[in-house]
């Protein structure tokens, strides 16, 4: 099943998108692969995962000022929600073959995670509290 998109496009200085992933198959299987630099234009610094969601739960809850990032679901499903400050979308991610692209001063919610579900999330840039946004108000007030 295909990512599915509600809304318009966000991210004024890079906008987001949606992006496909380099697969591989034979009857052995599926081989996805992600490269820093041309699968996404950014090196790839950190790689986390997110698991064992219980249901109902909301990840996210922030923005970024400069970190960029891939969002894949690798296994399940669940609904990414972005804004900019000015216009608003939903990307609903159930396919491993394409990831979703979410550049700086986006601010973002996963919701609606399946059983199961896997987010896997690749970033430009190693952990950095500094780089985080934690208050929407603040969030609206520098973009």
């Amino acid at each position: 099943m295909a990512a599915s998109i509600t809304g318009t496009a966000v991210g004024r200085t890079k906008p987001c998108r949606l992006v496909e992933i380099e697969q591989h198959t034979d009857d052995r299987g599926k081989l996805s692969v992600v490269e820093g630099g041309s699968t996404v234009g950014f090196p790839i610094r950190r790689v986390y995962y997110l698991h064992d969601t219980r249901s109902g739960t909301e990840r996210g809850g922030h923005a970024h000022r400069a970190l960029e990032q891939l969002i894949i679901a690798v296994h399940g499903s669940f609904t990414v929600r972005l804004d900019d400050g000015r216009q608003r979308a939903e990307y609903h991610l159930d396919d491993p073959g394409t990831g979703l692209y979410v550049g700086p001063m986006v601010w973002r919610d996963l919701v609606d995670f399946s059983a199961h579900g896997v987010c896997l999330v690749l970033a430009s840039q190693h952990y950095d509290e500094s780089d985080y946004y934690r208050n929407y108000d603040d969030f609206l007030r520098d973009v």
